[in-house]
């Protein structure tokens, strides 16, 4: 269930902000490329965010903040362009 619920919001976040200058990864479950800018291609992407899958559902759902979840240590954000804070929490209003 916490596999088949980091696999769809990453989904969504890929929608949501399409580009490819991000990597978010939630191991074991995913990894997707999201936000517009520059394209990575080869190597370590300059835009990593990555965290356990419980810290992400949390963040998905907005049940954790992101700048508490990074100041805490449960997200690990390196770049620039690593900042996905306005694309939580991940709920619609529809």
């Amino acid at each position: 269930m916490l596999r088949d619920a980091v696999r769809q919001t990453l989904t969504d976040l890929a929608r949501r902000a399409p580009g490819r200058s991000v990597e978010v990864r939630v191991p074991p479950f995913g990894a997707i490329q999201c936000v517009e800018g520059p394209r990575h291609t080869r190597g370590t992407p300059p835009n990593v965010v990555e965290t356990d899958p419980v810290t992400w559902a949390l963040l998905a759902a907005g049940r954790l903040g992101w700048a508490e979840a990074v100041a805490a240590g449960r997200v690990r954000a390196s770049g620039i362009r690593t900042d996905i804070s306005a694309f939580l929490p991940m709920i619609d209003d529809d």
